[in-house]
């Protein structure tokens, strides 16, 4: 039962990128300057697209969407447990996402708020060929794997409905899940992950789901295009915090958009043109 509860509560992490997912919280301590920075912009830079993208005739981007972020930084609380996939106060997190009309849907349920998070919501999970996740956004063990009856916490049938791609230490062979979501199991990197996740997206968007250490090596590597963040007013006190140690000025990045929704802020940051 704890395993089931668990299952739906972390359809999220996928949506979210959560499981542990801003430039403007550049410390620890993460103070929100993006936002007054954005407000106080007059323009905003032009975006440009990944070229290892265009090298491979491919159009689709890399991206992180609907990815929930703490107001002082946090992807995710601590001590993360089947109880507690998000972490110690962490299920705050994705709460916007909870309550949309797109979660319900998923999960099998009417009604649901429509509305600005909504629409993020869905726009979130449009146009995707692959997924790349970290292993403890697949799951709570850790170190080598001890049997194969660990498949997620989505259940049979996981809201991805593509092959995606886990990034981890330990081999495993692929899982294939109902609805088309195959799990593979990548030990040598992200170059690796993504070399395989655009031969399976071919002209869709690569999403990368999370956490934090996934999404910061991504960015450090320069490989993601667009990065939408929802930021709900929830603060955590400590957690995994994505920025840490990441100038993203410096990387290329620059915030392109911001829009208030009903339970979160929704702030879009892009790859600069050179």
């Amino acid at each position: 039962m704890l395993v089931r509860q668990a299952i739906n509560l972390q359809n999220i992490q996928l949506l979210a990128a959560f499981s542990q997912p801003v430039a403007g919280f550049q410390d620890q301590n993460c103070r929100p300057n993006l936002l007054r920075a954005m407000s106080a912009a007059s323009s905003l830079p032009r975006l440009s697209i990944n070229p290892h993208l265009w090298k491979l005739g491919i159009m689709g981007i890399i991206r992180t969407s609907a990815f929930s972020v703490s107001i002082d930084g946090f992807a995710a609380g601590l001590h993360q447990t089947i109880d507690n996939p998000f972490g110690e106060r962490g299920m705050a997190l994705p709460d916007w996402m909870l309550k949309t009309r797109m979660f319900h849907k998923m999960t099998g349920r009417d009604g649901g708020s429509t509305g600005i998070d909504d629409g993020f919501a869905e726009r979130s999970m449009a146009n995707i060929g692959a997924w790349i996740m970290g292993r403890n956004m697949f799951g709570p063990i850790r170190g080598p794997w001890p049997d194969d009856s660990w498949k997620g916490w989505w259940g049979p049938n996981p809201p991805y409905h593509t092959p995606v791609y886990v990034l981890t230490h330990h081999a495993r062979a692929s899982i294939e899940m109902e609805g088309g979501t195959v799990f593979h199991f990548v030990t040598d990197g992200i170059e690796a992950a993504l070399k395989q996740a655009r031969l399976a997206a071919k002209d869709r968007d690569i999403r990368v789901g999370g956490g934090a250490s996934v999404v910061r090596q991504f960015l450090q590597a320069g490989l993601l295009d667009e990065m939408h963040l929802a930021l709900p007013a929830v603060l955590l006190g400590a957690g995994e915090s994505l920025f840490a140690g990441v100038d993203l000025p410096a990387l290329g990045y620059a915030p392109v958009d911001r829009v208030t929704g009903e339970n979160a802020t929704h702030v879009k940051i892009g790859r600069k043109s050179a």
